[in-house]
């Protein structure tokens, strides 16, 4: 993963995924390897042999009829043995193959014996692209070594895939190696969209050890059915909603968060970064570019009408639509970091199609020293605000919102896993988030091993508690995918210290434990949704079997089923889906049809056992109100105390000095008192200006006191007066707040007038 530290790019730079047209300074020329053809100068090379050979041969061609019968069909025969391979993998029989110069139409077959089989068998596997379909993980490129310690050629387009139809033991998974294709470039860190039956390959790495040019991006898909990559060339972005305009050419991004939503056919791309091994003709002298813009890519055959081009139900065609959202709600605000490295989630509900939730990220150190919430700010301060609250984006209306967290929150990391887990009634999802990594200090990294959930619409942290498991080595750049309420992890950075590892791991979302095998389930549809969403095309895909977990429960209430009665975050939202929206509910009935759980309501019916965990109120929001309110009254109390204690402090400081004047300056104590006020511009001042500034004016008026000591008709002679004994200087008011104890010779305390705030407020108001 590069982590080069640039200075930033200024502020001004409008930061898309879209970048003007580069002229690319290189002497060698560009390559199009689906429409390769010969140069002149090849082909005149290639004339000039033949020329060469014919006329060695021409001498004997008169002699051709010396030969029999016999020999010329041999020689046909011969002809066409050679010629009917090669016509077979051309178009003219019908079947399309491999051409012999090259892809054609932008598509590059599958045949095994022109491509090796990805080798299944490594050393480690981290920073790759995955995709679930049909029961089927998908992996595609990412780093790959073969060795402990190999630091170089780790970028690999190695194809392989992982059956989840069949149950299997987490040291032989059911892993497949499928043949490396020819197209697709050697990438990590993009991310593999599907539908139903394409892959899509967007984004991504290119090697930096040796170092390879990035090369002009192509969105290349993968078509299952066909088992074939086709590729299409130089995408362009369509206009909509919150969106650039048309027509700008889509740059390649890394490290983003990306997402798949086949039941809406659609994929995102969230932020991520640019820089000399994303794009070509990018300087290595230019600081990498941290992007906060949404890509979105609407499959061919789907509708968007956020998509001006598909509007009134329109379909996208074969090379989809692409939409570069940058302006929706607070993204282009100050509010809203760039950032990179985080994790991106689907939740449906709470509006007409569903929402995505940010969570993590970050940048590189030099970049938040620039921080847009403040100059001073740290790496830390700005990743833990993303994972208290956390980024909601309403795909419907293409705007983004914040929505704040409950319960303790996990650390700062950057490139953790995230899958999402629907109860089985839909009144709950929940979302877990694993491993990751800090990188702060920068050269000493911290890998996790921990597993949290935030449940939604509860928007409540979890830790899970795994003590006592055999929980896999600490890692980062891993991917995790969910089918029948269990969690597939695959690969993943561990560290420098560990040699190797299978990279095979599964969690249980239900138990909340990490166990040896996967245990396929038996029934569940295509989409793995749970059995009451089945007839629902955005019922959540990957829970079947799940059941929400008891730690869950304890804290959002309900069952195993659902019935959640915490269905609204503890800091209510104002504005966005979860001020309007909820989440979308079904009913669960038993084998005997009765209803076990029904949502809707802030109650639970068990067709064994009352569950009391359903109605009452919501015990956590009122604690939560009241803490609120008990330190909202404390922070008004010690306001006030410390309004007072300036007051009195004051007072007591122009008492002392008055005093002091009177008694050695006598009738020279006004022209005293106005020469200390001109003679320097911290001596003393009037009571507002006191208040006003602060601590740094009370350290220069200190120092104007000193620089005015034997220059204000101060007579040296007099001996100074005994320590707390100050004559009269005159009037009521000072009488009365001497009889306060104002000139007892005891300098007032914060503590005095936090313990007895009205004898203060007496003396101030005295005076």
């Amino acid at each position: 993963m590069a982590t080069d530290s640039h200075d930033s790019i200024h502020a001004t730079i409008h930061q898309t995924f879209f970048t003007p047209v580069r002229r690319r300074h290189s002497a060698f020329t560009e390559l199009d390897v689906d429409g390769l053809e010969p140069t002149a100068t090849s082909f005149t090379d290639n004339d000039q042999c033949d020329t060469d050979t014919e006329l060695a041969v021409d001498p004997i061609a008169p002699q051709s009829s010396r030969f029999t019968t016999l020999p010329r069909l041999f020689l046909l025969t011969l002809l066409l043995v050679v010629a009917i391979p090669l016509l077979y993998d051309t178009q003219l029989l019908g079947k399309p193959g491999i051409s012999v110069i090259g892809a054609k139409a932008g598509v590059v077959g599958d045949r095994k014996h022109k491509r090796a089989d990805t080798d299944t068998d490594v050393c480690t596997r981290f920073s790759g692209q995955s995709a679930l379909v049909n029961g089927t993980i998908y992996l595609y490129g990412g780093h790959a070594t073969t060795e402990p310690g190999q630091q170089d050629n780790q970028w690999t387009n190695d194809f392989l895939t992982i059956d989840l139809s069949k149950s299997w033991d987490i040291s032989s998974p059911a892993i497949k190696g499928l043949p490396q294709p020819s197209g697709p470039p050697a990438v990590a860190n993009g991310f593999l969209w599907n539908s139903y039956d394409s892959l899509f390959l967007y984004g991504g790495i290119f090697q930096d050890t040796p170092a390879v040019q990035p090369a002009p991006y192509s969105l290349w898909e993968y078509q299952i059915k066909a088992s074939k990559w086709v590729e299409h060339k130089s995408p362009k972005t369509s206009a909509g909603n919150n969106s650039e305009d048309a027509n700008q050419p889509v740059q390649q991004a890394g490290e983003g968060a990306g997402i798949s939503i086949p039941e809406l056919g659609r994929g995102y791309f969230f932020a991520g970064h640019l820089d000399h091994f994303t794009t070509p003709g990018w300087s290595i002298q230019t600081a990498r570019l941290y992007l906060k813009a949404l890509l979105e890519f609407t499959f061919p055959g789907y509708t968007n009408n956020a998509v001006e081009d598909l509007k009134g139900g329109k379909l996208a065609g074969a090379d989809g639509a692409f939409r570069n959202i940058t302006q929706g709600g607070i993204q282009d605000t100050a509010k809203f970091p760039n950032r990179a490295d985080g994790a991106l989630v689907y939740v449906p509900g709470f509006g007409a199609d569903g929402i995505l939730l940010s969570i993590g990220g970050g940048t590189n150190e030099s970049f938040v020293s620039r921080s847009i919430y403040t100059v001073a700010s740290s790496l830390l301060n700005e990743i833990q605000s993303q994972m208290n609250v956390i980024d909601v984006f309403d795909i419907a209306s293409s705007t983004w919102y914040k929505q704040s967290t409950s319960g303790k929150y996990p650390s700062l990391r950057v490139n953790p896993c995230a899958v999402a887990a629907s109860a089985p009634d839909g009144s709950s999802t929940n979302i877990h988030l694993y491993g990751g990594q800090n990188l702060i200090p920068y050269g000493n990294q911290i890998q996790y091993d921990d597993m949290w959930i935030l449940s939604v619409p509860s928007f409540t942290w979890i830790e899970v508690d795994t003590d006592g498991q055999s929980v896999p080595p600490a890692r980062v750049g891993h991917t995790c995918n969910i089918w029948d309420g269990q969690i597939i992890v695959v690969g993943g950075y561990t560290g420098p210290n560990l040699t190797c590892d299978t990279g095979f791991y599964v969690f249980s979302a239900t138990n909340l434990t990490w166990q040896n095998n996967f245990n396929a389930l038996s029934g569940g549809n295509p989409q793995n949704q749970q059995i009451a969403q089945q007839k629902d095309p955005q019922g959540l895909s990957g829970s079947y079997g799940y059941q929400v977990p008891g730690a869950v429960q304890k804290v959002i209430g309900g069952s195993a089923n659902g019935g959640a009665t915490i269905t609204a975050p503890a800091q209510a939202a104002t504005q966005g889906p979860f001020a309007t929206g909820k989440p979308v509910t079904y009913t669960i009935t038993d084998s005997n049809g009765a209803v076990v759980t029904q949502t809707g309501t802030s109650t639970v019916i068990d067709s064994g056992n009352n569950d009391k965990g359903g109605g009452g109120p919501n015990i956590a929001a009122i604690v939560a109100g009241v803490v609120a309110g008990f330190f909202a009254v404390l922070a008004v109390y010690l306001g006030f105390c410390i309004w007072v204690y300036r007051r009195q402090l004051a007072l007591y400081k122009n008492h002392v000095a008055m005093s002091q004047r009177a008694a050695v300056g006598g009738p020279n104590e006004k022209s005293g008192f106005l020469a200390s006020s001109l003679e320097g511009s911290s001596g003393l001042r009037t009571e507002s200006t006191d208040r006003s500034s602060g601590a740094g004016a009370a350290s220069s008026r200190a120092t104007g006191a000193n620089s005015n000591t034997g220059r204000s008709g101060y007579n040296s002679d007099m001996p100074p007066l005994p320590p707390g004994v100050f004559p009269p200087v005159g009037g009521n008011s000072t009488t009365n707040s001497s009889s306060e104890d104002l000139m007892s010779g005891a300098e007032p305390s914060f503590v005095g007038v936090l313990m007895n705030p009205r004898r203060s407020l007496r003396v101030i108001n005295r005076d």
